[in-house]
């Protein structure tokens, strides 16, 4: 069976499961001007202390005509966002918002990722040191960073060239335009390391055609760029060694229009055809097998798809999933499930809920469990608590849910002054 090209139409996600335009997918009129630019640009240059350099130096800046491009500066670590990182980045995000010499802005990574996702090493360390206000305000700045991406009133450009996971995925998925290349890995495999997928992953997963949502959430499976593309996750596809020439092309635009950006990225992009391994063969099968109502029938499904089928694919699927944390398979499939019913705003709220609740280790430790199993000892044998989906009763799930606490308060996003959508 052959499959037309995948095209470009920049599809954005919404709320009601369909397509939606983000306030960046309409022009934003520049103060004192027409939307298009003129005239050279200047970054304007502040004191800085020796915090401002180390935030600098995870976060470095171009400006060139009408863009500013945040670079994601940390290769060693795959570039893993540290809260530093989100603190700079909403700043620099807010000016650049209010200024009317910035017409777009770009997002790219250093090295061989876009990111791998937030820096969940260095939460466990700061857990294992009682320092649990400082996993907070990880959290609570990232968070607020992610809604203002996903509210941004001027045209914003991600290229995800390379490991795109978790949190990098989140800081770029709801932004106007995804660039995916031949270099992206894409993923969400939080529930492999006792989390759930966050950083508006609910949101955006749970609006993916038919359950793709739940079982990218639940495997934690790898997509590559075409695949990206041709499910929404992503916009645009460029291979990665043509992306300084797209750069190029971008870095002249003198413009706050979309649909200018739209056009140059569609004229310097690439075609690309879905091959015969591809995702979008076996979507049926996925919303067959993940449209149940629980793990536990997903699991079934699954195993009678894999006797009948034996295909590698589904064996795989039910690998990863016997190897999660099944007390973060039982909450991540109700996050997606819920995510269907809730804006992006509402999404990020309960995420928080859920990401406090699960480094507060009182339901259980999986979550450093299976970060010192998989990214500090290394040894892959994570001891979950429970051990077995059997054991995860209906309260454990709901903790996950519930308020954070008289003194605890929520996640407090401006969307008095930001509305999700137009």
């Amino acid at each position: 069976m052959s499959f037309p090209p995948v095209v470009f139409e920049n599809p954005t996600l919404r709320t009601d499961g369909g397509q939606r335009r983000c306030k960046g997918s309409e022009p934003s009129r520049l103060p004192g001007g027409p939307s298009r630019l003129s005239g050279a640009l200047s970054l304007r240059r502040a004191p800085r202390s020796v915090h401002d350099d180390e935030l600098q130096d995870e976060v470095l800046v171009e400006g060139k005509a009408a863009a500013r491009t945040a670079i994601l500066n940390r290769p060693s670590a795959l570039n893993a966002l540290t809260n530093s990182m989100g603190i700079r980045l909403k700043k620099l995000y807010e000016s650049w918002e209010d200024n009317p010499d910035v017409g777009f802005v770009l997002m790219k990574g250093s090295g061989k990722a876009f990111s791998a996702g937030g820096d969940v090493v260095t939460l466990y360390r700061l857990l294992n040191e009682g320092k649990v206000e400082n996993c907070k305000d990880f959290f609570r700045n990232f968070y607020m960073f992610i809604y203002i991406v996903g509210t941004y009133l001027k045209p914003h450009v991600a290229i995800l060239d390379g490991i795109t996971m978790g949190g990098g995925a989140g800081v770029s998925i709801p932004g106007t335009f995804r660039i995916a290349t031949d270099k992206t890995i894409f993923a969400t495999p939080e529930v492999h390391i006792g989390f759930h997928p966050d950083a508006g992953a609910s949101f955006y997963l749970s609006n993916l055609d038919g359950h793709l949502g739940e079982y990218l959430a639940l495997t934690g499976e790898k997509l590559n760029g075409v695949d990206m593309l041709a499910v929404g996750l992503a916009t645009n596809y460029s291979m990665s060694d043509r992306l300084d020439w797209v750069d190029e092309r971008l870095a002249k635009l003198m413009t706050d229009d979309p649909s200018e950006i739209d056009s140059t990225l569609a004229q310097y992009g690439d075609i690309v055809y879905p091959d015969k391994n591809s995702i979008v063969h076996r979507l049926e099968v996925i919303d067959k097998c993940f449209g149940h109502e629980t793990v536990e029938e997903i699991l079934d499904a699954l195993e009678t798809e894999a006797a009948r089928s034996n295909q590698d694919w589904c064996i795989s699927a039910l690998k990863k999933l016997k190897e999660a944390s099944p007390l973060s398979l039982k909450v991540s499939l109700r996050s997606i499930r819920e995510g269907r019913l809730q804006t992006f705003d509402q999404c990020l709220v309960r995420e928080y809920r859920m990401s406090l609740h699960g480094i507060s280790k009182l339901v259980s430790n999986d979550f450093c469990e299976g970060v010192r199993a998989r990214l500090v000892d290394k040894d892959l044998v994570p001891k979950w608590d429970p051990p077995v989906l059997e054991k995860v009763s209906e309260d454990m799930v709901d903790h996950y849910f519930s308020p954070l606490g008289e003194f605890e308060p929520d996640l407090k996003l401006p969307t008095h002054l930001r509305e999700a959508f137009v």
